[in-house]
This record gives C-alpha cells, sequence and structure tokens, in this order.
C-alpha cells in the first residue's frame, strides 16, 4: 500500500472557497506519469502539482484531470505555500526545476507570494468564427500567445455577462481563451477557458497573467498592475512586467491535508 500526503490549497485568495483551488503532492522521487494523472482525475481539480526535491530546489509537474501541462501559475504558488508552510523551506525564496517551462521562482513576503514567470508574446491575430458564435460578439481585439487566445473587450461587464458555449471553444485549436477587459477597481479584468485540456472555466490563471500583464502593461504604459479573474470564486493578483519576465503575487489559503492510498 503507498501512502501519499496531499495538500489542496486555495490559491490567489486571503479565505477558504476563494480563488483557485489545487493539490499539492510533495514526494520523495517521481511517479509514473500513468500513476501521477490517475491521481490528478481523482483529485478533479483544475490542477494538481507534485513536487519532487532535487538538491536545495524542488522538480515541479502540474496535471489538469486529463492532462500534463507546460505550466501553471496557481498550482505553483500552492505549492511553495506548502513548503514554505509545512516543509520548513529554510530561505524566502524557492526554485523550481519544470520540465517544460524551465526555471520558476517563488519569493515569500510575509503572507505575499510572488511567481517570477517568462513573459508570454503575442501577435494579432484573426478570430476564428468559432470563437465569435461561443462567446455571441466579437471582440474588438484578438490576439493569438504561445498557448492561448487573448481576446480584449470594451467593458468589463461584457467579460463578467458571457455565459460561452465551452463545446464551440473546445473546437479552436489552442491550451484555451482568456477575455479580458479595462476593470472598474482594477487596472483589467479577465476571465479563462480551457476545455481542451479539461477545465470549462478556470477559477484563477496565474499562467494566463504572463500573456494578460505584458499586454496591458503596453496598453496602459505602466509596469505594475493589479488584476481580477472574474469567475464565481474570484481572484486578485498584483502584477509587474519586468524586461521578459513576469511577476505575479497573491496569497493562498490551506482547505485540506489528507492522505492519498493506493
Amino acid at each position: 500500500m503507498n501512502k501519499i500526503k496531499i495538500y489542496q490549497i486555495d490559491a490567489f485568495t486571503e479565505k477558504v472557497f476563494g480563488g483557485n483551488p489545487a493539490a499539492v503532492c510533495v514526494l520523495n522521487a517521481w511517479l509514473e506519469d500513468e500513476v501521477m494523472q490517475k491521481i490528478a482525475a481523482e483529485n478533479n481539480l483544475a490542477e494538481t502539482a507534485f513536487v519532487v526535491p532535487k538538491e536545495n530546489d524542488y522538480e515541479l509537474r502540474w496535471f489538469t484531470p486529463t492532462v500534463e501541462v507546460d505550466l501553471c501559475g496557481h498550482a505553483t504558488l500552492a505549492s511553495a505555500y506548502v513548503l514554505f508552510r509545512y516543509y520548513n523551506h529554510s530561505t524566502d525564496k524557492i526554485i523550481f526545476h519544470s520540465r517544460r517551462s524551465g526555471l520558476l521562482a517563488v519569493e515569500k513576503n510575509n503572507e505575499e507570494l510572488t511567481l517570477d514567470f517568462p513573459a508570454d508574446v503575442v501577435e494579432v491575430t484573426e478570430v476564428p468564427q468559432a470563437l465569435i458564435a461561443a462567446f455571441g460578439k466579437a471582440p474588438v481585439e484578438a490576439y493569438r500567445g504561445k498557448s492561448d487566445y487573448l481576446l480584449i473587450y470594451a467593458s468589463q461587464k461584457e467579460v463578467e455577462d458571457f455565459n460561452p458555449d465551452i463545446n464551440l471553444i473546445n473546437s479552436v485549436g489552442a491550451r484555451g481563451v482568456i477575455v479580458s477587459a479595462v476593470g472598474y477597481e482594477v487596472d483589467f479584468v479577465s476571465r479563462f477557458f480551457a476545455p481542451q485540456v479539461g477545465v470549462n472555466e478556470d477559477p484563477v490563471t496565474g499562467s494566463a497573467h504572463t500573456t494578460l500583464t505584458p499586454f496591458w502593461s503596453n496598453k496602459l504604459g505602466k509596469s505594475r498592475l493589479s488584476a481580477r479573474q472574474l469567475s464565481q470564486r474570484k481572484g486578485d493578483l498584483k502584477c509587474e512586467l519586468i524586461y521578459d519576465r513576469v511577476r505575479i503575487t497573491g496569497k493562498a489559503v490551506a482547505y485540506l491535508i489528507g492522505e492519498i492510498e493506493f
């Protein structure tokens, strides 16, 4: 019988039941990919992160219920929270080694955790007709980044009110679709839909802000921005563009500590 400790952490929030929940498993050595995928499917959260110590650093991988993904912000934040709080990481900075996204750092400053991720580069693109139909309205601007479409709309209310056709979004060849607009109380707001990787709407998406931050930094003429993701759970982020890196800051809280047996 194998037993693995599991933590469920709500990321990018100050309170339980907010932000984006992620499961975190800290392992002594990697499990088989098939086993990790089954654990992620059983958890049925947007992401399950697996962490393995590597000298003074850690290796990190992320799985949705259906696939392994290249990058996940909220589960990286959750993993750092677990290591700082429950594994007594000795410094205020953690270095993660990702097979698909290189070196990723998380710094702790009191209750806040800051991700240091590579910035995404977007290019103007034509909007697939399936996306116009899915959202019922064409965006005012459209871009394509490394993994996702970025659709810009005229107002926060439009972003809030969308009830898109998930099947149509799923037909588009991308990891997911970000919709965004200038915010009423923050610099910009967004939502993120990724049925292509088993997540119809992600509550708060750190990786999407590697696309959003450089875009809105250029558009608004400022390097430090406040952001809110307008899912039902909602989440708040502080974002900063520094050359080709994005710093994303948020808080996290523990919801559950348990044990997997298999």
